[in-house]
């Protein structure tokens, strides 16, 4: 009798040092899914911040474009009050 007791015991021992380490992987996993979360939402960030960067760029050369057409309307209205 004290030998089965002694058996089962020891499988319970077995079994609760399974589930420590399985509760410890869970933790250890759940720490690793947190900050792949952090580093999604951090290259998340830097896509936003190139993809500003990109129009701000277009936002430039726009600004450009329509300076040039600008001025090129003034001259064309300067020489038309020239002309006339």
């Amino acid at each position: 009798m004290q030998q089965r007791f002694n058996e089962l015991v020891t499988e319970q021992l077995e079994t609760m040092d399974k589930l420590l380490y399985l509760q410890a992987e869970i933790e250890r996993c759940q720490e690793i899914e947190e900050e792949l979360l952090q580093l999604q939402e951090l290259t998340k960030v830097e896509s936003i911040k190139s993809e500003i960067a990109t129009k701000k760029k277009e936002l430039k050369e726009i600004q450009k474009i329509f300076q040039n057409q600008t001025d090129e309307v003034i001259r064309s209205y300067q020489k038309e009050q020239s002309v006339t």
